[in-house]
């Protein structure tokens, strides 16, 4: 499998989860809103910040601002048109927020949707390029993300397997980086029946790669279980408040969603183990609390010889097991016990 880096963070089954908080358009065009998004996701402990790299003039056609198809919420904007020019980052946004990433330790980079965003990205340091689910299909794109060198993120919604596999051969091809395959299901919000998650397992045996989940489901309930299947990379939409007027807010994980996500993934992946079966010192020793030894059920004289009868097994699990009943039946006492009385080897003739 492909080892992975981002921004120095190793990234794969070995490690912990990289959760990436995608601010996206949540930003909704204000900027001081953007930094209060980045500030946050960093103080609850997301891996990466990312955004969206897209215009008015890249993402969309003339004729359908002309049809004015309404995008969830277009953030109070009379129009599909306003909307995407106000939630644009121009290069100036973008370098804005890449000089406050920069000034606050926080690692950023962003989904690109032309060629043009990808060379503005590069200029930037951007440390790796994600691909969005619309784009798998997108190869003159794909090859110019893959000459960067850099490592990719693709998620695959809406795509098949074989486009999957396209993608994966063009971004190799080009001299991509290592490569990332993001499950995703491109419904907003997705119910947990549509995830499909045990479809990682199919992309890692598949492709040989790492596996990450972008979710789009309420809640983190989904993207916890996503680790427990094998999940490294874990992208969730992240918003101060969900009633926030835009496209994403309604679906995205608020500061204490993050928060609980982040904590949670990596206390997922701490309990997965090996799958090799061992026993812990401490188990073993619980076994001498929790388990149960040999006592006598009545008053034995010495001499007698043991018969089922003559003992029982209560706790603690310190002296003679009740699987070593066959090495005591029918063996005489060297000493005379009371009922209740602990019964141990040194007893026994």
């Amino acid at each position: 499998m492909e080892q992975l880096s981002i921004a120095g963070r190793r990234i794969g089954p070995e490690h912990d989860p990289y959760v990436i908080a995608e601010i996206g358009a949540n930003h909704n065009g204000d900027m001081a809103l953007c930094r209060r998004l980045i500030d946050t996701a960093a103080e609850v402990g997301a891996d990466a910040v990312k955004f969206q790299s897209w215009t008015k003039d890249s993402l969309i056609s003339r004729a359908e601002y002309a049809r004015n198809t309404p995008y969830v919420k277009n953030g109070g904007a009379p129009s599909l048109e306003e909307a995407v020019e106000r939630y644009q980052l121009t290069p100036e946004r973008h370098r804005e927020i890449t000089a406050y990433c920069r000034d606050r330790g926080v690692v950023c980079f962003s989904s690109c949707f032309s060629r043009a965003e990808v060379d503005l990205l590069e200029s930037l340091d951007a440390p790796a390029h994600k691909i969005a689910s619309m784009d798998v299909n997108h190869l003159p794109l794909l090859e110019h993300v893959a000459r960067t060198g850099k490592p990719v993120l693709l998620s695959t919604g809406m795509a098949t397997l074989g486009e999957v596999e396209r993608a994966l051969s063009v971004l190799r091809m080009h001299g991509s980086g290592p490569v990332v395959l993001l499950h995703c299901v491109s419904i907003y919000p997705c119910a947990p029946e549509a995830v499909n998650l045990r479809l990682l397992a199919t992309w890692r045996q598949a492709f040989d790669v790492p596996v990450g989940y972008s979710d789009h489901t309420m809640g983190v309930a989904v993207p916890l279980a996503a680790v427990a299947l094998g999940a490294s990379v874990l992208e969730k939409h992240f918003t101060l408040d969900h009633g926030l007027e835009g496209w994403d807010h309604a679906i995205s994980a608020d500061p204490a969603e993050l928060r609980a996500l982040v904590a949670g993934s990596r206390e997922v992946r701490a309990s997965l183990g090996s799958g090799v079966r061992t026993v812990s010192e401490a188990e073993l020793e619980k076994r001498k609390v929790f388990r149960r030894r040999m006592v006598a059920t009545r008053a034995l004289r010495r001499g007698e010889r043991l018969t089922d009868a003559d003992v029982e097994f209560k706790r603690p699990g310190t002296g003679i097991q009740p699987d070593e009943l066959p090495y005591v039946r029918g063996r005489a006492l060297a000493r005379g016990v009371q009922a209740e009385e602990e019964l141990e080897w040194g007893d026994l003739v």
